[in-house]
């Protein structure tokens, strides 16, 4: 005989078998997941077992998940720790996400160690946060490079200075350097460097009384540049400056004092003419005065008729004295005609 409830028999059996494909089918895409990752992962995990640097598949499975290079960072700390570098992954992967290169600290910390360099760890990635380049710069420090100065991307060929003589010398410099681990961060480039190599050959060259005395002793400028200590607040130590070649240029002094004597003569020209052109215009005004003078003489021997007239009709002028008066006239007027006749002619010999 069925009872009222044996009809939900068969339903419950339905849904247990159904709760059950559910769960297999979750378990099945946990261990596919599962399987998939050790795949993926377990060539690392054992290379790092194996090689002393133990990274677990928890720590490989969150690199994967904060977006990080899990063979990059095993890989670099199997090479440190072989090398004999104490690197963790932490510190990996903390400098993998500021944005560093860890490859490239880890390479430089491997050189220095070998070089026997002094690099901490948070040094070599303060330097290589800072834009420089670490392997480059261990590498600097352990085999010196040579700077070429003046710099061929500055456009010149030579330093030019001219010596207290006048004497223009060009000058071409190569300073060897070796880099400062411990001034990398906040030091001056290799820029920094040149311009002071350069100043301190134009300074002495130019404090040199005679450009000969230069040419006798080049090695003068690199003790001299030497000794103002260069490479203070640089990345480099200066290890030496040595002078490859130096030429004599144009005589700058005899240059100057001929543009000089040049720009007198042209001062002198305008004074010149400054005082002649005072002395026509001083001239024209004599002349001027001159017609002046002579207009009054003239209206002062126009006005002797009139007082001669003015006289006869007075009875102070008499006519004997009026001919009296011309016969001085005429001899006096002979008289200048017979001194210019004398002060024309020519003595005879």
């Amino acid at each position: 005989m069925m009872t009222p409830l044996s009809w939900l028999v068969p339903m419950l059996a339905d849904a247990t078998r159904t709760a059950l494909m559910v769960l297999v089918a979750i378990l099945g895409l946990v261990c596919l997941i599962f399987f998939i990752l050790v795949f993926n992962y377990l060539t690392l995990w054992v290379q790092a077992l194996f090689s002393g640097a133990r990274v677990s598949f928890g720590k490989l499975i969150g690199m994967r998940l904060r977006n990080i290079n899990p063979r990059t960072v095993v890989l670099t700390r199997i090479r440190a720790v072989q090398a004999g570098l104490q690197v963790t992954t932490d510190q990996l992967e903390t400098h993998f996400l500021s944005g560093g290169n860890i490859g490239r600290v880890v390479n430089a910390m491997v050189a220095a160690d070998s070089a026997k360099i002094h690099l901490p760890w948070n040094t070599a990635c303060a330097i290589d946060l800072a834009g420089r380049d670490i392997l480059e710069a261990v590498q600097t420090s352990v085999n010196p490079k040579v700077i070429d100065c003046p710099s061929a991307s500055s456009g010149r060929s030579t330093i030019d200075a001219v010596a207290q003589d006048g004497i223009q010398l060009k000058a071409k410099a190569r300073v060897t350097v070796r880099a400062n681990i411990a001034r990398l961060v906040g030091g001056a480039t290799e820029e920094t460097i040149i311009a002071r190599v350069g100043e301190g050959i134009v300074t002495t060259i130019g404090s040199a009384p005679s450009h000969k005395s230069v040419l006798e002793n080049p090695d003068r400028i690199s003790k001299t540049v030497l000794e103002k200590g260069l490479d203070n607040g640089t990345a480099f130590d200066i290890l030496s400056i040595d002078i490859a070649d130096i030429d004599v240029g144009e005589n700058i002094g005899a240059k100057l004092q001929a543009d000089q004597a040049e720009a007198d003569k042209r001062r002198f020209q305008a004074e010149a003419e400054k005082r002649r052109a005072m002395a026509v215009a001083h001239e024209q005004e004599y002349r001027a005065e001159e017609q002046k003078n002579r207009a009054l003489v003239v209206l002062a021997e126009s006005e002797v008729p009139k007082a001669m007239a003015e006289a006869f009709r007075n009875g102070n002028l008499g006519v004997m004295d009026y001919y009296r008066l011309r016969n001085i006239q005429a001899d006096t007027s002979m008289r200048k005609s017979i001194a210019g006749e004398d002060a024309g002619q020519q003595p005879k010999v």
